[in-house]
């Protein structure tokens, strides 16, 4: 009897000491990130009050620019083993104290009463005030929290690329939320994320609650920029499929944060006949899948009821009952915003619709200042600018003595 006490017992506390292990790892790790993330806020701390004294002084005492190469050098001398005190990042302090000059009353106010801003997520003006239901960016921080907790080099590249101040407080929230890097927030500015975020048509609100609408509206984009693909026109939808499961990792970056991928060309099974899914995720945190359709061209009105059979598929074959209704994603190369309305009317289940674009075009004023194809042959082969290309004008005169030599 004894011995069989001893045997029962003994997993027992293995198992308590198991656990004790796991508290303490978690404690320690928390500890870890709390400490990263205060050390950061000292630092983001101090490069403003550096900033700070800098403008201050300057303003008293008018002082230029040259006192901050001196300052860098001075600082440099007294202090050698201490790092980010150069020339460039004394000036990049300067300019952050004068871009958030009143961190705690910094969240500018006509956000939505601004047509020129009507491009914002909801998710900038929701930043200002606390929702009454559950809102996506509910775990960002206040503006004035996010500022201290965003990292130095994050900043800088904010101050540098990003010029509106809605603007670079979205992509400090989306930056905490979803932990991005200095070089996806890259890749997220050039791609002008933040005009793009919860802009896709969608029956979304008719169908689901509140919060959760807000949630999927939010998770979804309006175009998709693919410019990672190296596809050229005419190209069919299973090289674009092809092409993005090669680039699977810009392809989910591009997605957004929370998206899994389950498969391509999922099958499905239907009184006897076999259907196939262009791309099936799950997202992790809408706890639902996600059914993309891939078409070349247009959208067409009968997009939305193959979506819609598809999405009553999935949700009686494949979902849980603990996961919310299946939505579907149709991407399309070019989408008409009424008949996409009429489309998704009656529809009984969750459709997105967005565009997709394999380059980002260019604004027409900046296309305007670009130079032509003549002036950079020009300029490579060394010829001034107002000189012609003599290799260009002997082509275009055989093209033209050819033309002219045809018999009629």
């Amino acid at each position: 009897m004894s011995q069989r006490k001893k045997t029962t017992k003994k997993p027992a506390k293995l198992l308590d000491y198991a656990n004790l292990l796991g508290q303490v790892e978690e404690r320690i790790r928390h500890a870890q990130v709390r400490a990263v993330l205060s050390v950061n806020a000292e630092l983001i701390r101090l490069y403003w009050d550096i900033g700070r004294i800098l403008d201050e002084r300057q303003a008293q005492e008018g002082w230029g620019a040259a006192v901050i190469p001196r300052l860098a050098r001075d600082l440099h001398n007294e202090l050698p083993e201490i790092k980010g005190f150069s020339e460039r990042n004394i000036k990049r302090m300067l300019g952050f104290f004068r871009a958030y000059p009143d961190p705690f009353g910094m969240m500018p106010q006509p956000v939505a009463q601004s047509p020129a801003r009507a491009v914002l997520p909801r998710a900038v003006a929701k930043l200002t005030a606390p929702a009454k239901v559950p809102q996506p960016v509910a775990q960002i921080p206040a503006a004035d929290s996010m500022l201290w907790s965003v990292p130095w080099g994050h900043h800088a590249l904010l101050l540098e690329k990003v010029k509106d101040l809605d603007h670079r407080l979205w992509y400090m929230g989306q930056t905490l939320q979803h932990g991005w890097s200095r070089n996806i927030l890259t890749i997220m500015i050039q791609s002008a994320a933040h005009a793009r975020q919860g802009k896709a048509i969608s029956n979304f609100a008719d169908l689901l609650p509140p919060a959760q609408s807000d949630l999927i509206v939010q998770a979804l984009k309006d175009p998709y920029v693919f410019d990672f693909l190296t596809l050229e026109e005419p190209f069919h939808e299973r090289e674009l499929e092809t092409g993005l499961l090669q680039h699977i990792q810009r392809f989910l970056l591009e997605l957004g944060q929370g998206f899994a991928f389950v498969g391509r060309q999922y099958p499905i099974t239907v009184g006897d006949e076999d259907f196939y899914i262009d791309l099936l995720f799950y997202h992790l945190r809408l706890r639902c899948f996600v059914v993309i359709d891939l078409k070349k061209g247009a959208f067409k009105a009968e997009h939305a009821g193959k979506m819609n059979f598809y999405l009553n598929v999935v949700d009686d074959k494949l979902r849980h009952e603990t996961d919310a209704p299946t939505i579907g994603l149709i991407l399309c190369q070019d989408r008409n915003r009424v008949i996409a309305e009429y489309a998704l009317r009656g529809m009984n289940k969750p459709i997105g619709i967005s565009e997709y674009e394999l380059t980002r075009t260019l604004p027409r004023e900046l296309q305007s200042n670009l130079p032509t194809i003549e002036a950079i042959e020009a300029e490579l082969a060394g010829i001034p600018p107002e000189e012609p290309n003599p290799k260009r004008l002997t082509a275009k005169k055989k093209k033209a003595s050819k033309k002219h030599s045809r018999p009629s």
